[in-house]
């Protein structure tokens, strides 16, 4: 049976007929990783680690993440092309190292997508929060925000048992549920179910939208430049940098989930390189360019807020400009989520077709050629951690789960050169075995940056996983049914 674990999925054509519609084009991809990539990273993250952990040198940050990216990108980019399938990481780890190190790998990509979609809900229904009070409108806080310890106060209140003082204190700075966090998910949870076509449109529509609100900042940030606010670049060392790349790798994460359109692309051999690839490049240069405009000018330690974007420009007295990338914040939010759980559908259905994960997730729906079940499952679960969970908490777990599924995707590039060199390669990444070396030392060392807490609260859900896979998985595995 261990031996079985490490057995390898026979690599088919990209081409094969899965149920799914194939209808996406070369820039519906590039768009696709635009829309999963510019997010928080921009209207959010940037400030924070810009205040906290790198100031100027946030550009540096900025640089360091995107490269690590790029090495990796390039990996995925050759596997996308040789293998193909809906299962990305998983599917091509499936094919290069074996069974039990592609359930890892999708585990781990659970955690990327699922976590990451809620946590991005959460931080969508702050900024809308925030813009329908600027207008007057105020949502009350019990249905806004997640506080636990009002929700121990209640459930203390209902079995009749006094409530200590310092949870009653606290308890009353926060409410029970948040139903905007939760409602967007299940809007979107619509959206991916009407048919990928749909989807694609709606998120290019999205992507426009905050390409726009990113320009005119750009437009107006460059007559208000302060090379002072540069100076010290580096107030916290070239460690401080270092935190800032490992912080802002959540912004990157997106470009990934191109990867996963194998199935419904027209020419995925042609299509996904590009599309993984340019994606990146393009948000690389946008997060550069804003992270450089934003801390020159403003000081980079009055970035420490939850939209320091739109608060850069109320500093320079430009309010209807911050008020526009408000609403493109919630659009780029938006978008960002409609990927991420597009990709979550996806790895769920290519697992459950190789018998790792129950038959009901391996359906398609004759009508819309969407996996239905598998979408509307994964957003009620996801709406629920959004509306009831302080997400804040295990957010930090994306970034380390996504490290590490690159590090393994750019080990199999290598492993699957050895094992199988007569495989038709219609991309490969140049540089032979130096880009996916440097692209597995760039992610291993981005994780030695997290704190030592994310690594235990990691191998929690590793053994979690792990106990998942030899109670079911192992016991379902196509490869074990055919022998």
């Amino acid at each position: 049976m261990i031996k079985t674990w490490f057995r390898t999925k026979a690599i088919g054509t990209v081409q094969a007929d899965t149920g799914l519609r194939r209808c996406l084009t070369t820039a519906d991809l590039v768009f696709l990783g635009i829309g999963g990539i510019i997010g928080a990273g921009i209207f959010v993250l940037t400030g924070v680690a810009a205040a906290r952990d790198a100031g100027p040198g946030i550009v540096l940050s900025f640089l360091i993440s995107g490269l690590a990216c790029t090495f990796t990108a390039l990996s995925y980019a050759e596997f996308a092309a040789a293998v193909g399938g809906s299962g990305s990481a998983y599917g091509y780890a499936y094919a290069g190292l074996g069974e039990i190190v592609a359930w890892v790998v999708g585990w781990d990509l659970f955690l990327e997508y699922g976590v990451a979609t809620a946590a991005v809900a959460i931080g969508w229904s702050g900024y809308v929060r925030n813009a329908l009070s600027s207008v007057g409108i105020h949502l009350p806080l019990a249905v806004t925000q997640v506080n636990i310890d009002a929700i121990a106060a209640w459930g203390l209140g209902v079995l009749g048992k006094p409530v200590p003082a310092a949870i009653a204190a606290q308890a009353a700075t926060g409410g029970f549920v948040n139903v905007p966090a939760a409602a967007i998910i299940l809007l979107l949870s619509i959206v991916l179910a009407l048919g990928v076509r749909q989807s694609a449109v709606f998120n290019s529509l999205m992507v426009v939208v905050k390409l726009a609100v990113i320009a005119l900042f750009i437009a107006v940030a460059a007559f208000h430049v302060t090379p002072g606010n540069w100076h010290p670049f580096l107030p916290f060392g070239f460690h401080g940098v270092m935190r800032g790349a490992a912080l802002i790798f959540f912004s990157y994460i997106g470009f990934d989930a191109v990867s996963t359109a194998a199935e419904e692309t027209r020419n995925p051999q042609h299509s996904l390189p590009i599309g993984i690839i340019a994606s990146l490049l393009v948000c690389t240069v946008i997060y550069t360019v804003v992270a450089g405009l934003l801390t020159s000018i403003v000081p980079y330690f009055t970035l420490d807020t939850a939209s320091p974007v739109a608060q850069s420009m109320l500093s320079l007295n430009y309010p209807l400009v911050a008020l526009l990338i408000g609403i493109g914040a919630i659009i780029g939010l938006t978008s960002v989520m409609l990927v991420l759980f597009y990709g979550l559908t996806r790895i769920f259905l290519a697992m459950a077709r190789d018998g790792l994960l129950p038959d009901a997730f391996a359906a398609v729906n004759a009508r819309t050629r969407t996996p239905v079940r598998v979408i509307l499952i994964c957003g009620l679960v996801m709406a629920c951690i959004a509306g009831l969970t302080p997400i804040a908490y295990v957010a930090e777990l994306v970034n380390i789960g996504t490290l590490s599924a690159f590090t393994i995707v750019c080990l199999g590039v290598l492993v699957l050169r050895r094992t199988r060199p007569d495989l038709k390669r219609p991309f490969r990444a140049p540089g032979g075995p130096f880009v996916p070396l440097l692209g597995m030392a760039f992610c291993i060392y981005l994780m030695t940056n997290l704190p030592l807490f994310t690594w235990v609260r990691f191998v929690v859900w590793f053994v979690i996983g792990l106990v998942v896979y030899i109670a079911y998985g192992r016991r379902h595995s196509r490869l074990v049914a055919e022998g």
